[in-house]
């Protein structure tokens, strides 16, 4: 399978998990709890057999990158969370800083 695609269920599984702490109440809520535990889980597996052709630096920028701004607009849509023009000029450029790590890194997956 495309190491990309791999890495592309890491990140919707870190978003996932990441975005289920919310509700977990401080890992007191058992379902959302579980879900933190699995999405972490399948993250970070997911992640390491990304690893095995994808760069360390390339992939975990990729990883962070784009799990931070998804976050952070399921922040906005599930959670109603402020956006503003601030917020998404930084999604821009977390955006665009992933993009120029991959452009840059010199693999062609």
């Amino acid at each position: 399978m495309n190491p990309y695609v791999i890495l592309g269920v890491a990140i919707i599984s870190e978003v996932f998990g990441s975005s289920l702490l919310k509700v977990s109440n401080g890992f007191k809520k058992l379902l959302p709890s579980l879900g933190v535990v699995i999405g972490m889980g399948v993250a970070f597996y997911c992640l390491s057999l990304s690893l095995k052709t994808i760069p360390l630096g390339t992939a975990y920028a990729i990883w962070a990158g784009l799990g931070t701004a998804l976050t952070a607009l399921v922040g906005v849509i599930v959670y109603k969370e402020s956006f503003n023009l601030k917020k998404f000029l930084g999604l821009v450029l977390i955006i665009g800083g992933v993009v120029v790590l991959k452009l840059s890194s010199g693999v062609s997956h």
